[in-house]
C-alpha cells in the first residue's frame, strides 16, 4: 500500500478544512506554485506535521546531458569540502489551524502516481479535508506589467460556478497530463472536491517571478478568505517590476512586443466586461 510511506507527525485538530498544494517541476513556472505556497506557511505561521517519503516516487538517475539529469538528482550543498546537506525530494504537509487549512509542498512524483495518490488522500481523510486546491504556473502570452491570468480544470462540473464567479476561465488543454491531472481525476471517489487553477505567467521572464507570486498568492488567499499582510512582498515585486520594465525599453524590439502584449492582454479583459464597456463607450469613454 502506498500509504505505508504517509508519516503523521502530531494531530491537527481540523474540520471540513482545505488543502492548498503547490509542486516543482513541470507546472512550477517563475516558481509561482511552490512560491505561492511558502508565502502562506511563513504567513500563517504553519506546522509541519506530517509527509510522503520519498522512495519508490522518484528517479534519482537519468541517462542524458548534465542539464537533463540535474532535474532529477537529489540536492547538496558542500561549503569548503565538507557536505553540509543533502536533500531527497521532500514532500510535507503544513497545518494553519486558525484557518482551517493544511498547506502541501512537494516536488511531483516519476513514478507509482496511484501509491502516491493513496498517500495523499490517506492523510486528507485523517484530516478531515474536502476541498483541495492546486496552484500551478505556465508560461504564456502575459505582459510583466499585468497580474497572471487564471485557467481552471476542476473534479466535478457542479463546481464551474463557484469558479466563474471569481473571473477563472475554464481550460481546453488536450496532451500529456501531471499527477495533479491524475489526482483531480480520483478525487471525487475519495469524497474531495478538487480544483487545479494555473497561472499564466511571462514566457520572456527566467527565473523566479515575485510579482506573480505575490498576485497568484492573493487571489488565492481570496478564494479562501484568507487574510494574509504582503505589503512587503508588494514592495519587492513593485521594484522587481521597476528594473524589468527598465531593461525591457533597453530593446527596442521587446519593448515593442510587450507593447503589444499588453495591448492584447487589456482588450481581452475589457471585452469580457460585456455592459459596462457599452456604458462607458456611450458616455464618451472609449477603451480601444
Amino acid at each position: 500500500m502506498g500509504s505505508d510511506r504517509l508519516r503523521v507527525y502530531g494531530e491537527a485538530k481540523l474540520q471540513d478544512s482545505r488543502l492548498l498544494m503547490g509542486l516543482s517541476g513541470w507546472m512550477d513556472g517563475a516558481e509561482v506554485s511552490t512560491g505561492t505556497i511558502k508565502v502562506l506557511i511563513d504567513k500563517l505561521h504553519a506546522q509541519r506535521m506530517a509527509e510522503i517519503e520519498p522512495q519508490g516516487f522518484y528517479i534519482y538517475n537519468f541517462p542524458g546531458a548534465m542539464e537533463v539529469a540535474s532535474l532529477f538528482r537529489p540536492h547538496c550543498k558542500i561549503r569548503k569540502g565538507v557536505i553540509r546537506e543533502f536533500e531527497f525530494p521532500d514532500s510535507s504537509f503544513f497545518v494553519a489551524e486558525n484557518e482551517n487549512l493544511v498547506l502541501f509542498s512537494g516536488r511531483e512524483p516519476n513514478l507509482n502516481w496511484t501509491d502516491y495518490g493513496d498517500c495523499f488522500f490517506t492523510l486528507c481523510e485523517q484530516w478531515h479535508v474536502k476541498s483541495v486546491y492546486f496552484i500551478g504556473s505556465v508560461a504564456g502570452l502575459v505582459p510583466h506589467t499585468r497580474d497572471p491570468m487564471l485557467f481552471c480544470s476542476v473534479s466535478d462540473a457542479q463546481m464551474k460556478p463557484r469558479f466563474e464567479g471569481y473571473g477563472i476561465k475554464f481550460s481546453d488543454y488536450e496532451g500529456p497530463a501531471s499527477i495533479i491531472t491524475y489526482l483531480t481525476t480520483i478525487a471525487k471517489g475519495h469524497g474531495v472536491e478538487m480544483v487545479s487553477i494555473v497561472a499564466t505567467i511571462p514566457a520572456y521572464v527566467q527565473g523566479a517571478n515575485p510579482k506573480c507570486i505575490v498576485a497568484t498568492t492573493r487571489r488565492i488567499a481570496g478564494m479562501l478568505g484568507i487574510h494574509v499582510d504582503l505589503d512587503d512582498l508588494q514592495a519587492s515585486a513593485d521594484e522587481f517590476e521597476k528594473k524589468l520594465s527598465e531593461i525591457v525599453q533597453e530593446q527596442p524590439e521587446l519593448a515593442q512586443n510587450v507593447t503589444k502584449l499588453e495591448q492584447d492582454y487589456d482588450n481581452e479583459i475589457f471585452s469580457e466586461m460585456g455592459d459596462l464597456k457599452n456604458w462607458l463607450h456611450q458616455k464618451g469613454i472609449r477603451l480601444d
